[in-house]
């Protein structure tokens, strides 16, 4: 097993053990792309999400890390629409660094308590 796919684990058996009642932020980035999902665990669902692939954020051509403050505040306010704001930062294999940081830096300034 890849020590990526390790860590992901690693990480998300110690979160969930620690926030059983609060959703899940997952997210998930490549070299040109990021997206965040809001899960509900217990039901296996998708609540919410964004992503730089979607029409509208796509068309502002913005530098990568302009586009993770976009996509986190976008998904803030789609969760705010949704009643959501107690939640869980799952970082999966990531590193709390550059993108992933400041996307969640935008999804606290926006409303989301993680």
């Amino acid at each position: 097993m890849d020590l990526n796919k390790k860590r992901t684990i690693r990480n998300r058996k110690k979160l969930k053990s620690v926030s059983y009642d609060r959703y899940r932020i997952t997210v998930s980035k490549s070299l040109n792309n990021i997206s965040a999902q809001i899960i509900d665990d217990n039901v296996n669902k998708t609540i919410v999400s964004a992503s730089s692939n979607e029409k509208e954020i796509r068309s502002n051509k913005v530098k990568k890390m302009e586009m993770s403050k976009i996509i986190g505040e976008t998904l803030a306010k789609r969760a705010a629409e949704k009643k959501i704001t107690k939640v869980y930062f799952d970082r999966g294999g990531f590193k709390y660094h550059g993108r992933i940081k400041s996307l969640a830096e935008a999804l606290r300034k926006n409303g989301l308590n993680f």
